[in-house]
C-alpha cells in the first residue's frame, strides 16, 4: 500500500430538514389546531482515529465526502428523520487544519479521537410559533444549513523513537533487526521512501515503536532531498536515534552528527534539546582502533555515551535496545505522573 501523509478533502455536512406548516384537520375535532413535525437534523461529517489505519490513502482518490441532509417535518407533528452520520476513518496521529485559512483544528492522537463538523439543526414546525393571540401560526422554520470546509489532514506518525540518519547509514538494515518491519535494504541512497514502524518486543509485554524517517540530507529542513516530507513525523517522538556511519559521503561521523542535529534545529528548534542516543553504525567495517577513534570523537561532540554497533553481525544491538527502553520507562513514568491531579501527588 502507497503511504501517504498529507492530503486535502472537501467535506460538507448535510442541511437541517425544514418544518412544517400544517393543521389538523379531522372530523369531530373542532379547532386543531397547528400540527406540523420539526425537521430532521443534517447529518455530520466525523474523523475519528483508528488502530485499523497507518495511511491517509483512502482520502488521495476520493476526496469530496457530503453527508445527507436532514428530512423535512411531516403532519401530525412527526418529526423528520435525521440523516445518517459520515465518518471518516483516519490513522492515529492525524492533525486536522482548515485548509483555506491554515487554522489548527484537531490532533487525533489516541484511538477513537473525533473530529466533528455538525449538520444543520432541524428547523421546527409551527406547533412552536403558536401564542394566545396567534393560534394558527402560519409560519415554520428552515433547516440549519449544513458546513461545507476544504481540510488539510496531515499524518504525524505515533512512535516513541525516530531513527535518524543520512542515506546509508544503516538504518533500515537496524530497525529490520529489531523489530519485524521488513523495509527495502539496498547500498544505494534513499532506498527508504516513506517512513517505517517497527514495534521493538524487550519483554513479555513490554515493547515500543521505533520510527525509520527516510534518510535526511543538508538542507532538508529548507525542501532539499527526501527528508523535508518526513521531518513532520519526529515531532512526536519521546527520543532520538541519531545513527551515524562511518565511509560516508557526507562527511566523517562527526560532521554527520552535527548536520543532524542542525536540521532538527532549522525545522522546530525546541527539536535540538530533545533526548537522543548517539549510535556508531556499520562497526564491522572499522578496525578496532578506527572504532576507538570514532567513539572518543562522538562522546566529545555529544558529551554523551556512545553505543557502537553492526546491525549485519549483532555486535551491540541488544545493549543499544535495553538503553533505549531505559529511557522510554522514564519517558513513560514521567508522563503518567504528569496526567495524575495535584492532589493525587
Amino acid at each position: 500500500m502507497k503511504f501517504v501523509d498529507e492530503v486535502d478533502v472537501v467535506v460538507s455536512s448535510g442541511k437541517g430538514g425544514d418544518g412544517l406548516v400544517s393543521f389538523r384537520r379531522e372530523a369531530h375535532v373542532p379547532r386543531g389546531g397547528p400540527d406540523g413535525g420539526d425537521g430532521g437534523r443534517g447529518g455530520a461529517i466525523i474523523l475519528e482515529a483508528t488502530h485499523a489505519r497507518n495511511t491517509l490513502v483512502d482520502y488521495r482518490y476520493k476526496r469530496i465526502w457530503r453527508a445527507e441532509d436532514g428530512q423535512d417535518g411531516m403532519k401530525q407533528k412527526m418529526y423528520g428523520a435525521a440523516a445518517t452520520d459520515v465518518t471518516l476513518l483516519v490513522p492515529i496521529g492525524t492533525v486536522v487544519y482548515d485548509a483555506e485559512t491554515d487554522e489548527w483544528l484537531a490532533d487525533l492522537d489516541k484511538h477513537g479521537a473525533r473530529y466533528e463538523i455538525p449538520g444543520g439543526k432541524g428547523g421546527r414546525g409551527n406547533p412552536w410559533f403558536k401564542t394566545s393571540t396567534r393560534q394558527t401560526p402560519l409560519m415554520a422554520e428552515e433547516g440549519g444549513p449544513g458546513t461545507e470546509m476544504r481540510l488539510r489532514l496531515e499524518l504525524k506518525l505515533m512512535a516513541d523513537v525516530g531513527l535518524l540518519g543520512f542515506p546509508n547509514a544503516g538504518k533500515s538494515t537496524l530497525i529490520s533487526r529489531i523489530s519485524a518491519a521488513k523495509p527495502k535494504i539496498a547500498d544505494y541512497p534513499f532506498t527508504t521512501l516513506h517512513p517505517q514502524l517497527g514495534v521493538v518486543s524487550v519483554a513479555l509485554g513490554d515493547s515500543f515503536v521505533v520510527a525509520d524517517i527516510p534518510g535526511l540530507i543538508e538542507g532538508a529542513a529548507e525542501g532539499r532531498g527526501l527528508g523535508h516530507q518526513f521531518l513532520r513525523h519526529v515531532e512526536r517522538c519521546s527520543l532520538y536515534l541519531h545513527l551515524v556511519a562511518p565511509h560516508q559521503p557526507d562527511g566523517d561521523p562527526v560532521h554527520c552528527l552535527d548536520i543532524l542535529n542542525q536540521e532538527l534545529e532549522a525545522y522546530a528548534e525546541e527539536l535540538r534539546d530533545r533526548p537522543q542516543i548517539v549510535v556508531l553504525s556499520k562497526c564491522d567495517l572499522l578496525q578496532p582502533d578506527e572504532q576507538a577513534e570514532w567513539i572518543a570523537a562522538l562522546e566529545k561532540a555529544s558529551g554523551a555515551p556512545v553505543f557502537a554497533i553492526s546491525a549485519v553481525t549483532g555486535q551491540g544491538v541488544q545493549e543499544l535496545v535495553r538503553a533505549v527502553w531505559r529511557e522510554i520507562q522514564t519517558f513513560r513514568v514521567a508522563e503518567r505522573t504528569e496526567e495524575l491531579p495535584d492532589d493525587a501527588l
